[in-house]
Order: C-alpha cells, then structure tokens, then sequence
C-alpha cells in the first residue's frame, strides 16, 4: 500500500509542479471553454486527454515504442498553441452558440485524446526514470495516472471556480474570459515552443 502512495504522489506532484506549468498551462486551456454547469462534458474532455497519456504511459514504459525526449519537449507547447486558437476561433465564431458549442466540444475531444499521447510521452521520461528495472509496473502505472487525475482535476476546479467568479460577479463576459485566457496562454506558450524548437 505504501508504494500506491508514493506512485500517486509522485503523479499529483507531477502535474502540480510549476517547474513543468506546460501540463498545467493546457488543462487550463482545456477548460476555458467550459462553466460550471457543463462541468460533465469537461470531464469527458480531461478524461479522454487521461486516456491518451495512460496508454503512451504503459506502451513507453514497456519500452515498446518510444521518441527522442527533444520533440516531445517540443510538441507539447504545440498541442497548447492549437487548443488555445481552437478556443479563440469558436469563442469570437458567429455561428449560433449551441452549434458552435458542440463542433468545439467533438473537435476538442478529439484533440485531447491525441495531445493525450503526447503529453503522455513527457511523463513517461520521468516515470521510467524512477521504475529501473522493476519488473511489476502495473501498480505504479495505476497509481501514478491516478496522481494525475487527482492533480487535473484539481486545476479544473480551481479553472471552474475562477470562471463562475469573473462571469457572475464582474462584468466579465465569458467570451471575453476565453479570449483572454486562451490569448496570455498562446503568449507562454508559443516562447516556450520557440526556446524548445531552438534545442533541437
């Protein structure tokens, strides 16, 4: 039982950490889009986005397939860069708001479970560092994506409580809030993809 917990702590700690905000900065984007009352499409979202990183866990960690740590470091500012302009076409888009939702909703989905691998890949150098040889990985596999639930989903409550804050008691409109927060995001990340872009 104590090896669950340092597995699942180490996951929390993982997404938690402000040495690696590239995690944090895209389930922030992520759920932008979203109020407190669509809270269960954002979890079929940050689910999906678990989904994908869960399955490049496991292959990377069975040394089944693998890529240069360089490019990965350098995709994931990329799959920010997209969510983020996703998140600002359909913010500012004239369609009507209920199309416009649902087209968000399935390409965003769609993009989670992909930027899922990737960002998967990031965690995998980290988790593979601490398995050694270890030959059982299945509990520290589950122990530590589950750490990384817990730590996403409590960026997504802090987004979602931040959001209901600014659109019901200011003047804020919550186009404006996704515009704002999917812009300062963009901003971050594009000089983080450049600086990585410039290692490779």
């Amino acid at each position: 039982m104590d090896d669950f917990w340092l597995w699942f702590n180490t996951g929390t700690e993982h997404i938690l950490d402000w040495n690696g905000y590239d995690h944090i900065l895209y389930v922030m984007v992520l759920c932008a889009m979203f109020s407190i009352t669509q809270w269960r499409n954002l979890l079929i979202l940050i689910t999906a986005f678990t989904l994908g990183h869960s399955l490049t866990l496991a292959i990377s960690a069975l040394n089944i397939w693998s890529v240069q740590q360089n490019y990965i470091e350098a995709l994931i500012p990329f799959t920010i860069l997209v969510t983020c302009f996703v998140n600002i076409f359909y913010s500012r888009s004239e369609q009507k708001q209920k199309d416009r939702k649902m087209l968000n909703f399935r390409f965003n989905y769609s993009l989670a479970l992909l930027f899922g691998f990737i960002h998967g890949m990031g965690f995998s150098y980290l988790l593979k560092s601490m398995l050694g040889k270890e030959e059982n990985i299945v509990l520290p596999l589950l122990s530590f994506n589950l750490g990384l639930e817990l730590g996403q989903l409590l960026i997504v409550a802090c987004m979602l409580l931040i959001s209901v804050f600014l659109t019901r008691f200011t003047r804020i409109k919550k186009a404006d809030f996704v515009f704002f927060i999917s812009s300062a995001v963009f901003g971050i990340a594009f000089l983080l993809f450049v600086q990585r872009l410039n290692v490779l």
